[in-house]
């Protein structure tokens, strides 16, 4: 049986300050950066629509991902692969997240982080809650998750461009049959991570 995920009333805390939605992408990923958005809604403009971005076709994520950076206050960030490599992806993961966060320059408010880890080194001044499927139960992680899937769409695309043997554009570098083919065949470009299995076993 499907599991099933409540929504969570976010605005029960705006008393307490800004409430920050936070979400990544690209962990999974066999190149390429990892992506973090973090977002704060304007409660006077549309926003309840926003939902987990992989549900959203393409246009749509491109739609929203426009209204979202012209009425609300966001900040993009991520992790360069070599940080990736050095820290694990779970931390740069994280770090991403933190530039994310610091980049909005509010210094208080409550954080909603999509996953079950909080932001390592976030300052204490922030409240952080962490949401499994935020995504789905917060507009705020919703509307951050947007950000970064289509932030990391664009730069993946470029990829694709610069490195046209791999496929980028098609599998986004996730470890499809066909990427994991390709790096067998051409080896991994400078963009994949050293690190990760299906790649470091062709260094």
């Amino acid at each position: 049986m499907k599991k099933t995920y409540e929504a969570f009333d976010w605005k029960s805390l705006l008393e307490d300050g800004p409430i920050i939605g936070v979400d990544e992408v690209g962990r999974g990923c066999l190149a390429g950066r990892v992506y973090a958005a973090a977002c704060i809604l304007n409660l006077k403009k549309d926003h309840m629509h926003y939902t987990d971005s992989k549900l959203l076709s393409e246009k749509r994520r491109l739609e929203y991902s426009e209204q979202i950076k012209r009425d609300h206050q966001f900040c993009i960030a991520y992790a360069e692969v070599d940080e990736i490599d050095e820290l694990n992806i779970l931390n740069a993961s994280l770090l991403a997240m933190k530039r994310a966060v610091d980049g909005l320059q509010v210094g208080m408010g409550t954080v909603l982080v999509d996953g079950n880890k909080t932001i390592t080194n976030l300052d204490t001044a922030y409240q952080q809650i962490t949401l499994v499927k935020g995504d789905l139960r917060a507009q705020p992680v919703a509307a951050a998750a947007i950000l970064a899937k289509v932030e990391r769409d664009r730069y993946i695309s470029e990829l694709g461009d610069q490195f046209p043997n791999y496929g980028f554009a098609t599998h986004k570098a996730y470890p499809t049959k066909v990427h994991k083919e390709a790096i067998a065949s051409f080896g991994p470009s400078p963009v994949h991570r050293k690190s990760f299995k299906g790649v470091k076993e062709f260094l």
